[in-house]
């Protein structure tokens, strides 16, 4: 009996335009009322808040694991503190990459942010000097096979980093993964972890798809995370979370 839904955002929940439709945001209310608890994980920081309608979640994961919250309240935290990453992105960029850390929902970057996604206004041009505070995550674009060489083998031992699809290395706290920010929140709403169904796409998807009580991977998910996970949906832009959901639940 799953009582608790989570799901990814981008190439997940969210259609390629980045909207959630009319069917899918019906279907996760309904799934509500009849008292499932529902959650998003996502990479995103703060830009989620632009994009995600708050009725349809109880509880949410942000910066892949960083952080947690359950109406409003923090209950996982994993950042990673500036005598860790100062040196470390100060090197990354000698060496010629695009690099930045986010902080509260605001990228310390060496480029122009909003070139790569428009999106994002609030960034800071910076070496990283000046830069104080715990990071939520680290990120660099990896524009050259070497550089993913590069960011691994300075990587600080505290650290950990995620090769998106999109040639995006995000660099973490080791303790800051959705799989353990999820049995946080699971545990706050005395939820078994075989009572959770996981929806993803990327390598970041990976631990929670295996994680919990089912994972279910997109019909545009790339090929590793369709192999591991338990079954596939239809694609992001066929609402394929919804259309499962519908299905599996058998909603009016």
């Amino acid at each position: 009996m799953a009582k608790m839904i989570v799901t990814d955002l981008d190439d997940t929940l969210f259609r390629c335009d980045k909207t959630i439709s009319e069917y899918t945001a019906r279907v996760l209310k309904g799934l509500r009322q009849q008292g499932m608890k529902s959650v998003y994980a996502t990479a995103r920081g703060d830009s989620a808040k632009l994009l995600v309608p708050d009725e349809l979640f109880d509880g949410h994961v942000r910066v892949n694991g960083a952080k947690a919250h359950i109406n409003g309240r923090v209950v996982y935290e994993r950042t990673i503190p500036p005598d860790v990453y100062t040196p470390y992105l100060r090197e990354l960029s000698r060496m010629g990459l695009k690099v930045a850390a986010e902080i509260h929902g605001t990228h310390y970057a060496n480029f122009k942010v909003d070139q790569k996604w428009p999106y994002i206004k609030d960034f800071i041009i910076t070496d990283c000097l000046g830069v104080t505070g715990p990071a939520d995550k680290l990120y660099a674009l990896i524009e050259s096979p070497y550089q993913i060489e590069v960011v691994t083998s300075l990587l600080p031992e505290k650290l950990y980093v995620n090769l998106a699809r999109d040639a995006l290395a995000m660099i973490m706290h080791k303790e800051a993964t959705k799989l353990r920010a999820i049995t946080k929140i699971a545990q706050e709403f005395n939820i078994a972890i075989a009572d959770v169904i996981t929806f993803g796409d990327d390598i970041n998807d990976k631990e929670m798809l295996q994680g919990f009580g089912l994972g279910v991977a997109m019909g545009n998910a790339i090929d590793e995370i369709q192999s591991i996970a338990d079954c596939v949906c239809d694609t992001n832009d066929n609402d394929g979370v919804a259309k499962w959901l519908d299905e599996y639940f058998v909603l009016d």
